[in-house]
């Protein structure tokens, strides 16, 4: 399937949850009180709202979409569609058309700024066969090109997510001694996930969640970039390149709303696969755009990333920093065992004379309802888990590129898309002078008050209603 279809086609899925028995209303929808229309059907199965004045109104069919698949453990609800709807490459080009009206008459504008995930990025260079760094070059200057005054890479945020995540985690260690409700520690860096948890299983699970925010919503959370620029965040039309459907959601939870301002952290989610709807409403190959420079306002020079795999590398930096902090030893290598599959994976961490370390990768549904039932029966083994939606995790996200008609298996795409993320040069997020003042200037200091609101969050156990629905699937 190429793109944000509206229909989802099931062919395309190869991993999922079983539909939920009950229904469930994931957001709080306001009824005004007053007289109600009636459906009329006709005998070809078309269905007219009749207003209360008697005007017809013909109503589109309900369909499941890609994201409703991937986020929803449940029934769809409007509610949640008309949040996805919102956020497309069409609304982009909405406010860039604004823009450009509200700049020819000497009018206030809005700076509209786009943050590029690496994974979603590897997606476009496996698509237009390119490097990682000339993708990105093209890139922002596809992007600037448009009229967008500033592109940035959200790995600088991603430190953030990995500093904040390690720091959680040892927390949570010691205080497992009083508490046993803090571990196994469970990643938070995916939307789909967080979503299944807060549907499906609610308050049982939620404790185990680490707070900390995804890298794409810190990124949001940097109002230090409106700072920089003498702007406000209301001021700033802030778009993210994600290789996953359910970062859109993510990006509506109302958690993420600023009161202040009456705006969003990320204001729209557009994935690789619209960006290159983009392009071909451009009618140009990225291979043949012109280069653009990545913004180096935070200290930025060359593209980098983290060890430890293509969502993110959680597990690696909290492994080798709690090794530290609680083992008092050094991990040279971690050594991964294979479980049930490629997508469930444990390390074990030993130090002569002090307890052992147990942590996991579970990657799909299948390896994550696994985890679930290990900790409500009280048998996780283990200390932290790194869980993703996506088989194979973030590089095989479900809004990556899909292979045109001719070109080669998704195994190989997936290969391509996974290679050229890991070419790129790592660095520890410890070594990041830039990530260290902020530290300092911007959040006063780790652990401050402010470090707790910006770069941690908090989940939700959404309600079901009380009558359960007997439908067979």
């Amino acid at each position: 399937m190429a793109g944000f279809s509206s229909a989802l086609q099931l062919t395309d899925l190869n991993d999922f949850i079983t539909p939920s028995q009950e229904c469930i209303k994931p957001v709080k929808i306001d009824r005004t009180a007053g007289k109600v229309g009636k459906i009329r059907i006709e005998d070809d199965g078309t269905y007219y709202n009749v207003s209360d004045t008697g005007v017809e109104t013909k109503l589109q069919k309900a369909q499941i979409t890609l994201n409703d698949c991937l986020a929803c453990s449940g029934c769809i609800t409007s509610a949640e569609s008309v949040l996805i709807t919102q956020q497309s490459q069409d609304e982009l080009y909405r406010v860039l058309q604004e823009n450009m009206a509200h700049i020819a008459n000497n009018e206030s504008f809005k700076l509209v700024v786009v943050s590029v995930s690496p994974q979603a990025l590897a997606s476009l260079a496996a698509k237009y066969s390119l490097s990682m760094a000339d993708a990105n070059r093209k890139l922002v200057g596809f992007f600037k090109k448009l009229g967008v005054h500033h592109v940035f890479d959200t790995t600088f945020s991603r430190n953030f997510s990995l500093l904040e995540s390690c720091r959680e985690f040892v927390r949570r260690y010691k205080e497992s001694e009083v508490n046993k409700k803090v571990l196994p520690m469970l990643a938070s860096a995916c939307p789909g996930w967080i979503c299944y948890a807060e549907k499906t299983h609610g308050s049982y699970i939620l404790p185990y969640i680490s707070t900390v925010k995804s890298p794409q919503q810190i990124m949001g959370s940097l109002d230090y970039f409106a700072r920089c620029m003498g702007a406000t965040p209301d001021n700033i039309y802030h778009v993210t390149v994600m290789p996953c459907f359910d970062k859109k959601l993510e990006a509506s939870r109302s958690d993420f709303y600023n009161d202040v301002y009456s705006t969003r952290d990320v204001d729209c989610v557009i994935t690789s696969g619209e960006v290159d709807l983009m392009l071909a409403k451009e009618n140009i190959s990225l291979a043949d755009v012109e280069d653009g420079t990545l913004d180096t306002l935070f200290g930025a020079d060359a593209m980098v990333g983290h060890t430890g795999g293509g969502s993110g590398g959680y597990l690696e930096h909290i492994a080798r920093y709690a090794a530290g902090q609680i083992l008092g030893t050094e991990l040279q290598k971690l050594n991964f065992k294979s479980l049930r599959n490629q997508d469930f994976q444990e390390v074990t961490i030993e130090a002569d004379g002090k307890p052992t370390l147990k942590m996991a990768l579970a990657y799909g549904f299948r390896n994550i309802q696994n985890i679930v039932q290990k900790i409500k029966r009280n048998k996780c083994p283990y200390h932290f888990v790194e869980i993703m939606a996506c088989p194979s995790g973030c590089t095989n996200g479900g809004g990556q590129i899909r292979l045109a008609e001719g070109e080669s298996t998704l195994k190989d795409r997936l290969a391509d898309v996974t290679g050229l993320y890991n070419s790129v040069p790592v660095q520890s997020p410890w070594s990041v002078e830039s990530v260290t003042s902020l530290y300092e200037e911007w959040l006063g200091g780790v652990d401050s008050e402010k470090c707790r609101q910006m770069l941690h969050t908090q989940y939700h156990e959404v309600e079901k209603m009380t009558n359960a629905l007997t439908i067979k699937w």
